[in-house]
């Protein structure tokens, strides 16, 4: 027999779209699409931003530390380094000097096309943020950080 008892919502709702998952999807999805389409322009892909930035902040990283930062698997990691060592944007040694990971730093072209791609990043983010009044900027990014952790994220 199938159990057709209702599943009380987390928070009272109409329906789906009033859901905070679903929010943040959709936010997410315009957020990808408006990066996509901005990077497009300057030759990266998102993954691809997401390593040139985490390696500008913190260069010498490995692939599992810029899977972990980018949000992908290492495999995906090693494909989005491949494109970006094949565009001349960073170095990778062939073999590790110490242990087995390999540190990724950004070459010259690889600091220009950031910056460049950098500024129609900071854009959409303004744009993203435009409606948020200044003073609840700050609570929005801790909630957002408290559900992560919240999920084990």
């Amino acid at each position: 027999m199938e159990d057709r008892t209702p599943v009380p919502p987390p928070h009272p709702a109409r329906d789906v779209t009033e859901h905070v998952g679903y929010r943040l999807k959709r936010t997410s999805a315009a957020l990808r699409s408006a990066m996509d389409k901005a990077l497009r322009e300057h030759g990266l892909t998102v993954p691809q931003y997401s390593c040139l930035e985490l390696l500008d902040e913190q260069p010498g990283l490995s692939n599992a530390d810029l899977a972990r930062g980018t949000f992908v698997t290492r495999q995906s990691a090693n494909v989005v380094l491949r494109g970006l060592r094949d565009g001349g944007l960073i170095t990778r040694p062939a073999s590790a000097e110490h242990g087995r990971a390999l540190p990724v730093h950004l070459t010259p072209a690889g600091q220009e096309r950031l910056r460049a791609a950098r500024g129609a990043v900071y854009a959409i983010e303004q744009r993203m943020i435009s409606n948020v009044a200044p003073d609840r900027l700050a609570a929005l990014l801790a909630d957002l950080d408290a559900m992560a952790e919240a999920l084990g994220g």
